[in-house]
C-alpha cells in the first residue's frame, strides 16, 4: 500500500520511496496490437515517470474485450501499487474499460451533470449534434475523482482504493498527454508517490557515439562511486547521459555541478541540459542573434523544414523551405544554374552550395541549409550508394557542403540527414557567438 491518504478501513500505511513504488501501465486497444497505431503512450508514460523518479515496472497491452479487461486488470492490481490505463473511454461499443473495471472494484458508476455539460458544450462549440451515446462517457465512479479533459469529451478518472491509486485516462494523445502531465503528475507528486521536480539531470550531446561519450565522461563519473548513477540514451544522431542519485547522497545542485563539468569537457559536443531538441537549440540561437534561416530540401522531403515549425514562434526565425525535388524546381525557385546541375549532377556538393545560396537570396535568411543525396532504395549515378547525402550551410561568414553517408532505411537516411544539418548548423552559430575563426567547418560533424 503506498497512499496514507486513503485508508479504507485498513489502518493509515507510510508510503513507499518513490523508487519503490510498482507502477503499472495497460494500453488498451485492438488498432495497438494489429499494429494499427504505434504505443505512444508507454513511451510517453515510461518517460514521465522516469523524469520523476519513478521506474514503470510493466506494460500490457490487451484487447477491448470486457474479459481481457477485467482479467488483466486484477492482475495488475494485485502486483501494482499504482495502475494506469489508457484508452476505452470513449462513447462507442467497444470502449468496454470503465464498466468492466467499475465491476472489479464493486464501485457503481453514476453519471456526472458537469461531465454532460462539458459534453454538450462541445459539441455545440464544433457545431455538432451530440447523440445519446456520447453520455457513457459522463459516468464515473461513485467512489472517485473526474480528470477534466480540455481537448476531447471523455474525462479521465481517479480511483483511490484500499492502498492503491487507479488512475484512467482517455485514449487520443492529444488528450493524455496534457491531462497527465498537468493533473496527474501533480497529484502523484502531493502523494509522495513522484518526485516533484526531475529527478536527474540530462545532458544532451550530438556528434559523439555513446561509447566513446561514456569513455570520455567517465573520470568524472568515478569520482563519485556508488553516489552517482549513470545512464545513457541513443537517439539517431544524439546520445543522452542521466546523472541521478537515487540514494540521495548527491543533492540536485551536485548533480547540476556534476552535469556542467561534463558539458564544459564535452565543449562543441554538448547541446543543451534537459529534452530540447536541436532544431529548438537552433531555434534559439538564432533568436539570441535576430537572424533568421532558410532551408531547401530533396530527399528529406520536408523534414527540415518540419523540425523548425515544430519549435513555437517559428515566424520569428524561420523564412521558409523549398521542397525541390527536380532540377526545374531548382532553377526556378532557387535559382540554381541548369549548366551547373548538368555538369556535377544535383546530387554534388556544388549542387548543396546553389541551393543553401539559393535559399537564403530568395528567402531573404541570413542563414540556410540544403540537403539533397540518394535516401534509398535506387542507387545513385556516378557510384554515388544509397545514403550518400550531400549538405550546404549558408551563412554570413561564408558557404560549405559536405558530403556524408549513411547506409540504412530511407527512413533512418533521413532523419540522421536532418539532425546532421541541424548539428552542423549549431556548431557554425556557436562559433559566430565566440568570435571563432574555423578554417575547415567540415571538421567535427555529426557523422
Amino acid at each position: 500500500m503506498v497512499s496514507p491518504h486513503n485508508t479504507n478501513g485498513n489502518g493509515p500505511t507510510p508510503p513507499k520511496s518513490v523508487a519503490h513504488v510498482r507502477y503499472e501501465l495497460v494500453t488498451l486497444g485492438d488498432e495497438l496490437l494489429l499494429g494499427l497505431t504505434a504505443n505512444g503512450h508507454l513511451t510517453f508514460i515510461g518517460a514521465q515517470l522516469g523524469r520523476h523518479g519513478a521506474l514503470l515496472t510493466r506494460n500490457v497491452t490487451i484487447t477491448d474485450e470486457a474479459e481481457a479487461i477485467a482479467a488483466q486488470f486484477r492482475e495488475s492490481w494485485a502486483r501494482a501499487d499504482v495502475v494506469i490505463t489508457t484508452g476505452g473511454l470513449g462513447p462507442t461499443c467497444d470502449d468496454r474499460t470503465r464498466e468492466a473495471i467499475a465491476a472489479e472494484l464493486n464501485q457503481k458508476l453514476v453519471r456526472d451533470p458537469a461531465i454532460v455539460e462539458h459534453i454538450a458544450n462541445r459539441f455545440a462549440a464544433f457545431g455538432r449534434k451530440m447523440t445519446d451515446n456520447n453520455l457513457k462517457q459522463a459516468d464515473r465512479f461513485e467512489r472517485g475523482e473526474v480528470l477534466a479533459n480540455a481537448n476531447g469529451t471523455a474525462p479521465g478518472l481517479w480511483v483511490e482504493q484500499g492502498g492503491k491509486i487507479l488512475i484512467m485516462l482517455p485514449g487520443p494523445p492529444n488528450e493524455l498527454q496534457p491531462m497527465f502531465t498537468n493533473q496527474v503528475v501533480p497529484r502523484l507528486a502531493a502523494r509522495g508517490l513522484l518526485s516533484e521536480g526531475e529527478a536527474y539531470v540530462q545532458i544532451r550531446t550530438a556528434g559523439v557515439g555513446e561509447s566513446l561519450l561514456e569513455t570520455r565522461l567517465q573520470p568524472i563519473f568515478d569520482r563519485f562511486g556508488d553516489a552517482l548513477s549513470v545512464a545513457f540514451c541513443a537517439h539517431t544522431g544524439a546520445v543522452d547521459c542521466r546523472v541521478s542519485s537515487p540514494s540521495g547522497k548527491l543533492l540536485h545542485p551536485q548533480l547540476e555541478e556534476i552535469a556542467a563539468e561534463c558539458a564544459k569537457l564535452l565543449g562543441e559536443d554538448f547541446v543543451c541540459y534537459g529534452h530540447d531538441t536541436l532544431a529548438k537549440v537552433c531555434a534559439n540561437l538564432l533568436r539570441a542573434r535576430e537572424k533568421k534561416i532558410a532551408v531547401a530540401e530533396t530527399a528529406t522531403g520536408g523534414q527540415l523544414a518540419q523540425a523548425f515549425t515544430e519549435v513555437g514562434g517559428a515566424c520569428k526565425f524561420f523564412a521558409g523551405g523549398v521542397v525541390c525535388c527536380t532540377n526545374d524546381t531548382k532553377t526556378q525557385l532557387l535559382d540554381v544554374p541548369e549548366c551547373l546541375l548538368l555538369q556535377h549532377s544535383a546530387v554534388s556538393e556544388e549542387a548543396a552550395v546553389a541551393m543553401a545560396t539559393g535559399a537564403a537570396e530568395t528567402l531573404g535568411a541570413e542563414f540556410a541549409i540544403a540537403v539533397t543525396g540518394f535516401a534509398g532504395e535506387t542507387t545513385g549515378p556516378g557510384g554515388n550508394p544509397v545514403g550518400t547525402m550531400f549538405i550546404g550551410l549558408f551563412s554570413p561568414g561564408g558557404v560549405w557542403a559536405k558530403k556524408l553517408s549513411y547506409p540504412g532505411p530511407r527512413s533512418t537516411v533521413k532523419v540522421r540527414a536532418v539532425n546532421a544539418a541541424l548539428d552542423w548548423l549549431r556548431r557554425e552559430l556557436l562559433r559566430l557567438e565566440s568570435g571563432a575563426t574555423i578554417t575547415d567547418r567540415r571538421s567535427n560533424v555529426m557523422r
